[in-house]
């Protein structure tokens, strides 16, 4: 049983930066691919990034490449979502995920385990 925590959302105006955390509790986290989604308001939940278990691997939205970067901290079992440049379609609620490695990597159904989701608002 995994159990994932994010933190480090808040109200931030365009152009500015916030690093979300996803803290990960269970034996068996340093094994699972880890994803960051997105759900705005009247949206469906999007995909955003992914780190697979070893660090070695990430994939990202087109949209976001360029600005957004995941990492993970094994030894703290923390995975980050550091984001830069932030724009007003960029708010919505981030949820992280963990799920066995696959290279399914972008849909929410090959995951299995759901943080309650942190929000972000970007706005003047």
């Amino acid at each position: 049983q995994v159990h994932l925590v994010e933190s480090g959302g808040g109200l931030v105006q365009p152009g500015d930066s916030l690093r979300l955390s996803c803290a990960g509790s269970g034996p068996s986290f340093s094994r699972y691919d880890t994803g960051w989604f997105r759900q705005a308001p009247g949206q469906e939940r999007e995909f955003v990034a992914n780190i697979d278990w070893s660090g070695s691997f990430r994939y990202y939205l087109d949209s976001v490449k360029g600005r957004f970067t995941i990492s993970r901290d094994s030894a703290e079992n923390t995975v980050y979502l550091q984001m830069e440049n932030l724009r007003p379609d960029d708010t919505a609620v981030y949820y992280c995920a963990a799920q066995d490695p696959t290279s399914d990597y972008a849909s929410e159904e090959e995951y299995d385990y759901w943080g309650q989701g942190t929000q972000v608002t970007v706005s003047l």
